[in-house]
């Protein structure tokens, strides 16, 4: 619950079993949820699992919370939800690095702006010993709230009375108490920046004219082309458990440092790191020398990279990095199905194919007594999502409340079955990042992450015998034809490598993606994908 109050849409509160007593089985559900959503919006939960959370160890906890609660605080420091912002920029920068600031240095910049007005000299880089004294404070309240800003706070002398000074002011602002005066003197950096955070929500002290916003606007019409691919692969590439954090991907992976480490991660061995540069990286290339090893490795994964060089990635081509990106969650996905195949008819070194995937999710269906069918990733009746609900009770059969499933008929509906199946899937255990649209709209490539997502918690979870796979009859005939409409609107074929054991084709779909269909066949909003496993 207090997820839902900290992050509001990230999860579905008819999921929550909410009993006054729960049983072990429902408590751990609830848990799994709450990571797999935390998973969702950026957290980091490499390290922590459900049984963390049941035994109440304190730093994982703790740490967990920091993470919801810092997310929540700076959720409205970008140009999207505050426009403003872009008063805090030239109207010559480049607005793609406006827009690659993460929160924390939007923060820092919003704060210096207001104190160069103010008269403030120095330059704060941190919350922890730029403020620890407490005269920035002093100053920034003075520029925003000078109504409640005596000059007795800067004349103050004692750092902990002007830090007892300040709160005093910004309580004034309706500010919550996140911190002591001692907080302030010993420069606790979390508590910190969140104070800062909250004085930005109660007055940010911005203003908007007709120039300003057009800038503004013109930005985020850019970013929204390709913002549903942005969020899927940023929240995926955070949730592998790489050191760097994402805070925009088509910035953060320019220098090919953070590529690198996905690609360790979902390849184990296949970077050199002698010919490797860590950040921060001043020579350009440095950065080359990183992306055409990503290029490179790539290719030797049989990514499709036809004319992609490593300086298309360090130019930021938007379109290139996002084919690549997919090419590289697909990788992933690729490996973890395949890791399973022996669940398959005629195990020995057979393939799970798009085909398969469509058969065990049809065949799953039919055997729990509903008449419900996916023709393919693309058929539009999927849009109500009442087939993955379908699909998710087989898997699980206690897991849906069809009291609260609506019939999907209007957009209101069928928002609320996805929102809720959504919330299903990751309450059972799977990692998925797709949003509520991504159903709605029936993006046959999300539609087959998450359907692959949800085979591959059935399998992990519930072994079955090579009997209770789909059998390749004519049915899975009929099923091949229809998967293969996924793949058959691009024409070029880039199959996953034969000579690795751990590494083969999915399905004609994935495998069949060029260039051009990596981008998103839907409109564009926000998007989300899926399957990771941390």
């Amino acid at each position: 619950m207090v997820f839902c109050s900290a992050v509001p849409g990230t999860i579905d509160e008819r999921a929550i079993n909410k009993k006054r007593v729960l049983n072990p089985w429902e408590r751990n559900e609830n848990h799994t949820l709450c990571l797999n959503s935390a998973k969702a919006i950026g957290c980091t939960v490499v390290n922590i699992g459900t049984q963390d959370l049941v035994e109440g160890r304190p730093h994982l906890v703790l740490g967990l919370i920091s993470q919801i609660i810092k997310i929540q605080l700076l959720a409205d420091l970008n140009l999207k939800k505050t426009p403003q912002l872009v008063e805090l920029f030239d109207d010559s920068k480049d607005i793609d690095e406006v827009l690659s600031l993460s929160p924390e240095k939007m923060l820092l910049r919003w704060m210096n702006h207001h104190l160069k007005k103010a008269g403030y000299k120095k330059t704060v880089n941190n919350f922890s010993s730029d403020v620890k004294d407490g005269e920035a404070y002093a100053y920034l309240l003075k520029a925003l709230a000078p109504e409640h800003s005596p000059e007795t706070t800067l004349d103050t002398k004692d750092p902990d009375e002007r830090a007892k000074l300040v709160l005093e002011q910004a309580e004034k602002l309706d500010c919550k108490r996140y911190l002591t005066p001692k907080d302030i003197t010993e420069g606790s950096a979390n508590l910190n920046l969140a104070f800062v955070a909250q004085i930005f929500q109660h007055r940010n002290g911005l203003t908007s004219d007709t120039k300003q916003v057009t800038l503004t606007q013109t930005a985020t019409r850019d970013d929204v082309l390709l913002s549903r691919e942005e969020r899927a692969f940023r929240m995926w590439i955070n949730s592998l458990g790489v050191e760097s954090y994402v805070n925009n991907v088509f910035e953060d992976i320019r220098n090919g440092w953070v590529l690198l480490e996905v690609l360790d991660k979902v390849s184990p061995g296949s970077v050199n790191w002698k010919l490797a540069t860590e950040p921060p990286i001043k020579l350009p290339f440095r950065k080359l020398e990183n992306c055409n090893q990503v290029i490179k490795i790539g290719k030797q994964l049989k990514f499709s990279l036809v004319n992609v060089a490593g300086n298309d990635i360090v130019q930021g081509n938007k379109k290139l990095i996002v084919a690549l990106l997919w090419q590289l969650m697909r990788f992933n996905i690729l490996q973890l199905l395949n890791k399973l195949r022996f669940h398959s008819q005629g195990s020995q070194g057979k393939e799970i194919t798009d085909a398969d995937i469509l058969n065990w999710a049809n065949s799953k269906v039919k055997a729990s007594g509903r008449t419900s069918r996916m023709e393919s990733f693309k058929d539009k009746s999927l849009s109500n999502g009442l087939f993955f609900l379908e699909l998710l009770s087989a898997v699980q059969p206690r897991v849906v409340n069809w009291k609260v499933v609506t019939k999907g008929e209007a957009d209101e509906d069928k928002k609320l079955n996805a929102t809720y199946l959504i919330s299903v899937a990751r309450k059972i255990g799977c990692s998925v990042f797709l949003l509520p649209e991504d159903i709605i709209e029936v993006n046959q490539k999300m539609i087959l992450t998450l359907t692959a997502s949800i085979m591959y918690w059935s399998l992990q979870k519930q072994p079955q015998s090579q009997s209770e796979m789909p059998e390749q009859s004519e049915a899975s005939s009929m099923a091949s034809d229809a998967a293969s409409d996924v793949a058959s609107e691009d024409g070029a074929s880039t199959t996953a490598p034969s000579e690795s054991e751990e590494v083969n084709s999915l399905s004609d779909s994935i495998s069949n993606l060029t260039t051009d269909d990596a981008t998103s066949n839907a409109p564009s909003t926000e998007n989300g994908n899926g399957v990771a496993e941390s």
